[in-house]
């Protein structure tokens, strides 16, 4: 068995979604001061590597404490639109994959993003889904999509309407992941465990894939 790190580090100088407030880790206790290490975590639930439920956008939706801990470990499949050149990943995209989308539980769009964590240009014109092929996803039965970038949809939407249409299907969305390109072509398990929060709108997660 080999496990593949899909999860970006936590640290203070990472990079949030515009308007959040960065992560703060604090020394609660040290060892010379009382014998035991243990520090204090200030951040926003949609931190890092993360998990959006639908409760995140979507009144009365499903909390992350109403999901059992299967629901967020599966078969995977990645669908690879790193060369398209195109904003949108259309029903085309969706079609061509279908066949491996159909025997998985987790789909994963490598963007080619990742690579650009760190830089301003992180944060603009990476491909999202098209509203047709959202749609479209959110009928096949999957537990859940993830992507390696900030958002699945457009940094300046101000509907978010890819995110809740795909949380209205009972999905769970996993955004800020890394390393998919390690992964073309393979069979694999999909884990993105998050800490199960009382009435939990999302979670940082530690995203793995197991060979």
């Amino acid at each position: 068995m080999k496990v593949i790190d899909l999860s970006h580090p936590l640290n203070e100088s990472m990079p949030v979604f515009p308007g959040a407030e960065p992560l703060e880790i604090i020394e609660a206790s040290t060892l010379a001061g009382r014998g035991y290490a243990e520090k204090k975590l200030r951040l926003y639930t949609h931190t890092g590597t993360h998990l959006d439920a639908p409760a995140h956008l979507l009144a009365g939706a499903a909390t992350l404490d109403r999901f059992p801990a299967g629901a967020f470990v599966g078969p995977g499949c990645v669908v690879d639109v790193s060369d398209s050149g195109e904003p949108r990943i259309g029903v085309d995209v969706l079609e061509k994959n279908g066949d491996r989308i159909a025997r998985a539980e987790f789909i994963v769009f490598h963007t080619g993003w990742a690579k650009r964590w760190g830089d301003p240009s992180y944060f603009y014109d990476y491909p999202v889904l098209s509203e047709e092929a959202a749609r479209r996803l959110a009928t096949m039965n999957l537990k859940g999509a993830g992507v390696d970038a900030i958002s699945f949809d457009e940094m300046d939407s101000s509907t978010l309407l890819v995110h809740k249409i795909l949380l209205g299907s009972t999905m769970v969305l996993v955004e800020n992941l890394r390393g998919l390109e390690n992964l073309a072509g393979r069979e694999f398990v999909f884990s993105c465990l998050p800490l199960p929060i009382a009435g939990g709108d999302g979670s940082p997660v530690r995203a793995v894939a197991i060979l």
